[in-house]
């Protein structure tokens, strides 16, 4: 029999290239950059309802924005792959985020890989030049983001 050897916690599954990796990225920025906004026009809102005759638009700050915006990914990120392993992201693109045995992440393993992808997202230029695919995340933590297309139960039981 040729070909690869079956993966002994599951079915093998093909690593995830650099470009599909960025793709998802971009989409997993564009949801939460919609959360933002939804926050920022929901407290606008909220101003106008309390206060209609001293309304004005709220002068958005930097540093708030941008503090917001950091936490909400690693939010984001973290309750996504504990749960599903996928994004919104991932979804579109068929990916999903496991252990190297192919499960589902534990809680800090997904809270710690958000904040590096987050605070080091350079890291995944490294699948670039990996033979196996993996950011310097993804060796760290020892992760692996796999082609996923099905709902496959079998990698996402605990």
């Amino acid at each position: 029999m040729t070909g690869p050897h079956p993966h002994p916690h599951g079915p093998e599954q093909r690593a995830a290239g650099i470009v599909t990796r960025l793709l998802c990225a971009a989409v997993d920025g564009a949801v939460v950059l919609t959360i933002v906004g939804a926050i920022y026009l929901g407290l606008t809102f909220a101003r106008l309802l309390f206060s209609p005759q001293n309304f004005t638009f709220p002068e958005p700050h930097a540093l708030l924005s941008v503090s917001t915006s950091l936490v909400l990914a690693m939010l984001y990120l973290t309750v996504c792959w504990a749960t599903t392993g996928r994004t919104v992201g991932a979804i579109a693109m068929g990916l999903r985020v496991v252990t190297t045995r192919n499960r589902k992440l534990r809680w800090a393993v997904a809270a710690a890989r958000a904040a590096l992808c987050v605070f080091f997202g350079i890291g995944l230029a490294w699948v670039a030049v990996d033979p196996q695919r993996r950011s310097l995340q993804d060796i760290v933590l020892r992760t692996r983001v796999v082609y996923d297309w099905d709902q496959n139960p079998e990698l996402v039981g605990g």
